[in-house]
């Protein structure tokens, strides 16, 4: 070891790897700076131990620290003969950092390689670079490991052209071998053009980087519009239903009271008149005991002489029997108030329909493309049924209410509101909302449409008909929320035959209208 070295290392603290300054000795003999030292030990202030950082000796006192006077004499000497502190660990290269190529011994890391000389250096050994005035046009990068990449494998050349034709980097004597007659330039000026490009590329990416920047502050405006909007309408809600159920308990508490008034004064009236009897009956036993008495008297001129002095029996004031009407009392009320119930739960349930259609109706961003396969429609199939209140009475539903056929006779259906009188036609039970689909198969003339659940069902006017495709075999698709309903004929592909775009501000039902008897439609299961 060169003797500069031995001193550089004799002379440096081993904490901050520099020369010592206020040099301090510890009592294992080993120095250090003195606020080096101090810092570590103030580390170890909460474990009590207190150690050196390069014998690891303990200590249970902190010692106490003294400026070493004929250390620190020295090492001002050793300053003023030029001597430097010793490379710091960290500046020596690692198995991962790229080691200058001039170093002897231990390398140091490089800070930057050349690429016409193809090295990398050292800040010691890179000065030339910055110095000599050839070496000052060399193009200095940042240390790279890739620098033999740049050297041609056929020919053991820098490349330093650029061949267009192929799209690679060669080098002079590439020009007249594999890549004479090429469209080539140099690699500074393909680097130039590209760099243009790149720039370019670049600003498109930070503009849509701005553009995206912008339209996440949108969304993130809508979330805050979103949340706001739901905790109104959530707080509103509660309040209406809170009056919905306030109102509800008012009409039962005046419903319980006025059956508890009419109870009172029923039962006083009956109870008067029950008094009123009581007492006629009291009189009457009073008379008919005296009565009795006079039956029994046994002389006969005492007998005609008090018996015209008996009072006359006076008129009752009530007939000689109650008549008591065949009153269910209070039953009439208790089925009025369930028959509201009923009429309530009606409404509830429709409300609920719409009002569940609201929420869903909330879309911020713009619906997904809808599919184009048969395989991307039967995603969303689901399974319909009719419902045998709204069939007419000509037709029949079987096969789990999935199959329907005309037929020339009236059938026995009890009578519903929702059915059809004039037109052969059936509507689902499902209510559609979301995205759907379903596939009908029918024979005969057959008409396969979709409705509101509110379509006329008496007459046989147009507001009261559906439409249909022309296909024995039709599949639906429905996305309420885009409000996009398409009829397909389903074969070997899929074949668009109508599409309608509105706005749906209710749920659908699937619905068929017949015009022959004998005529045949199926809801297909999804496969």
């Amino acid at each position: 070891m060169e003797q500069s070295q031995l001193d550089q290392e004799t002379f440096s603290c081993s904490i901050c790897l520099d020369l010592l300054k206020d040099p301090v000795t510890i009592p294992c003999g080993h120095s250090y700076c003195m606020n080096c030292i101090k810092s570590f030990w103030d580390e170890e202030d909460q474990k009590g131990i207190y150690s050196c950082p390069q014998c690891r000796e303990t200590f249970t006192q902190k010692p106490a620290l003294k400026k070493n006077t004929m250390l620190a004499a020295l090492v001002e000497q050793l300053k003023e003969t030029g001597l430097q502190a010793a490379p710091a660990d960290h500046c020596y290269a690692g198995p991962e950092d790229m080691a200058c190529d001039f170093c002897t011994g231990r390398k140091l890391k490089a800070i930057k390689s050349c690429l016409v000389c193809l090295a990398s250096y050292c800040e010691k050994h890179l000065q030339p670079h910055y110095d000599v005035a050839p070496l000052k046009k060399h193009k200095l990068v940042e240390p790279s490991k890739n620098l033999q990449e740049n050297i041609c494998s056929k020919h053991g050349e820098v490349m330093k052209m650029f061949c267009r034709t192929d799209q690679k980097c060669i080098c002079a004597f590439c020009l007249l071998d594999d890549h004479k007659g090429h469209e080539t330039v140099s690699a500074a000026a393909e680097r130039t053009e590209r760099q243009r490009e790149l720039e370019e590329r670049r600003g498109n990416i930070q503009q849509r980087i701005q553009d995206r920047e912008k339209d996440v502050k949108l969304l993130q405006q809508e979330v805050e519009a979103i949340n706001h909007s739901a905790d109104k309408t959530v707080e509103d809600s509660e309040k209406i239903f809170t009056e919905l159920i306030r109102l509800l308990q008012k009409r039962s508490s005046d419903v319980k009271q006025q059956i508890r008034s009419q109870q009172e004064t029923e039962v006083s009236r009956v109870k008067d008149v029950q008094e009123k009897l009581e007492q006629e009956i009291t009189e009457l036993k009073r008379k008919d005991a005296e009565l009795e008495q006079l039956s029994h008297t046994e002389d006969h001129n005492q007998f005609l002489l008090n018996y015209p002095s008996l009072p006359a029996l006076s008129e009752s004031t009530h007939s000689s029997s109650i008549n008591i009407r065949p009153l269910r009392h209070f039953e009439d009320v208790a089925a009025a108030v369930s028959e509201l119930r009923e009429k309530l739960q009606d409404v509830l349930r429709d409300s609920w329909t719409n009002i569940s259609l609201m929420v869903t109706e909330v879309d911020v961003l713009l619906s997904e493309p809808g599919p184009t396969t048969r395989a991307g429609f039967l995603k969303y199939s689901c399974e319909i049924t009719m419902d045998p209140n709204t069939a007419h009475t000509k037709l029949v539903l079987s096969e789990g209410n999935r199959k329907v056929t005309a037929m020339n006779q009236p059938q026995f259906y009890s009578s519903h509101p929702d059915r059809f009188t004039d037109y052969w036609q059936v509507l689902s039970k499902e209510s559609l909302t979301g995205r759907c689909y379903w596939e009908v198969e029918w024979r005969g003339t057959v008409f396969v449409s979709v409705a509101y659940k509110n379509i006329s069902r008496a007459g046989g006017g147009n507001d009261c008909g559906f439409g249909g495709p022309v296909s024995s075999r039709v599949g639906v698709y429905l996305d309420h929320r885009a409000g996009i309903l398409s009829f397909y004929s389903v074969s070997g592909s899929m074949t668009l035959i109508h599409r309608v775009q509105t706005r749906f501000t209710e749920p659908l039902h699937a619905g068929v209208w017949f015009r022959w008897t004998g005529d045949t439609v199926e809801f297909c299961k999804p496969t």
